[in-house]
């Protein structure tokens, strides 16, 4: 293929293949294989050397891997990639490579609770600081930005809030004071937006969501420069957290679907959040296209469509949480999201409940909040579950 061609995402999705072997497979074969072999002394001395390019040993890269990196990238406007065995092996490769020993981050306090701990309990071992700032309030970054701030770090939209953040604005920050802007694009993906565009120097990925988009593997990707992914690259090589290549073959696979997954998904949030805002027994609803939303106009600014990912405030709390969440028959109660299937999530009794009351709180997470991953159901029947839990 051409690579100056100017393809449209969803053509480059499915076409963006490794070389045929010999055999002319139409499918990409897997490559279940530890290491690999070399023609001679010299070659063998050359590929260590990274003088020629050839695989070495899976932990380092795989042909299943490189193909999924290479679409990612792509995807995201990246030049390199490296892909982890999970979302949060991500996070905390990505992490641990640009920070060192007295070094400081700051980071949206809107964050994935596993990343929460991340920042809380082990960083600190390592005399590594964090500041929180508030997603509505993007104005306090300057002011936490010390001599040792080396990254700015957030999600958006925001796990479980449905918040938005102003990519542009985040990027002008970053570049003003020479820091690293990483971005967790996992609720988005880069088919509804493309963090890069706007100034992030790295975007990070939990590909086990809507990649994969099928509750199948796990898996975890993050792109950027060339320079920057060489460094990850050789903390990561090192550490060993590579992504297995039957995962990396299944999350490739999955990416030739995910522009008419996500799409169907999104049309689907839409027209749910719009049922769910009219019932007696919802407080507010939080979704990125509806105009209720408080950041609507910033996400029609930098997304393509409003996501997969609803939020809404049941009344009368935890107890009409519980008894809504035992209602559902159809709907699937589990802690994942991106799935084909609609799942309900409580999350201040599942994916933050390590989480104190007061930092619930402090990230909009009350007892009464319920987070959807809405599926590719028919969504008359994904309304009618809920409408009828919301009865209950």
């Amino acid at each position: 293929m051409n690579e100056k061609e100017n393809l449209h995402i969803e053509t480059q999705l499915i076409r963006n293949q490794l070389e045929r072997t010999s055999h002319q497979e139409h499918s990409v074969p897997l490559y279940l294989t530890s290491s690999y072999v070399f023609d001679s002394a010299e070659h063998m001395r050359a590929a260590f050397q990274e003088e020629v390019e050839h695989s070495i040993y899976s932990r380092y890269s795989n042909p299943n891997s490189s193909e999924f990196i290479a679409k990612v990238a792509q995807m995201e406007g990246a030049e390199d990639g490296f892909a982890f065995a999970s979302g949060m092996a991500a996070v905390f490769n990505t992490l641990a490579t640009f920070l060192n020993a007295g070094d400081h981050l700051i980071s949206a306090r809107s964050i994935f609770g596993s990343t929460h701990s991340l920042f809380q309990n082990y960083f600190p071992k390592w005399n590594i600081e964090h500041s929180y700032f508030d997603v509505k309030n993007l104005e306090q970054i300057e002011g936490l930005i010390k001599e040792n701030t080396k990254l700015i770090y957030a999600e958006t939209p925001t796990n479980p809030g449905v918040d938005l953040i102003d990519l542009e604005l985040l990027g002008q920050i970053a570049k003003k004071h020479n820091i690293l802007l990483i971005i967790d694009n996992c609720f988005a993906t880069p088919y509804l937006q493309q963090p890069i565009k706007y100034g992030a120097d790295l975007v990070i990925h939990s590909a086990t969501k809507l990649m994969d988009g099928q509750g199948r593997v796990l898996g975890g990707i993050t792109v950027g420069s060339s320079e920057l992914i060489r460094e990850l690259y050789l903390f990561s090589r090192n550490t060993g957290p590579a992504i297995s290549p039957f995962n990396a073959w299944i999350l490739s696979k999955s990416l030739e679907t995910l522009s008419i997954r996500v799409e169907k998904q999104c049309e689907n949030a839409l027209k749910l959040a719009e049922r769910l805002s009219a019932h007696q027994a919802i407080e507010f609803v939080k979704y990125p296209f509806l105009k209720s939303h408080p950041q609507y106009d910033i996400a029609k600014k930098q997304m393509k469509l409003g996501g997969t990912i609803i939020a809404f405030e049941l009344k009368g709390g935890l107890s009409s949480g519980k008894r809504f969440i035992d209602a559902i028959q159809l709907c699937s109660r589990s802690a994942n999201l991106g799935d084909t299937r609609t799942i309900v999530t409580h999350p201040a009794s599942t994916t933050h409940a390590k989480l104190s009351e007061e930092q619930q709180k402090a990230v909009g997470i009350t007892p009464g909040l319920i987070r959807i991953s809405v599926g590719l159901e028919h969504i008359d029947d994904i309304a009618k579950d809920l409408t009828r839990a919301l009865d209950a």
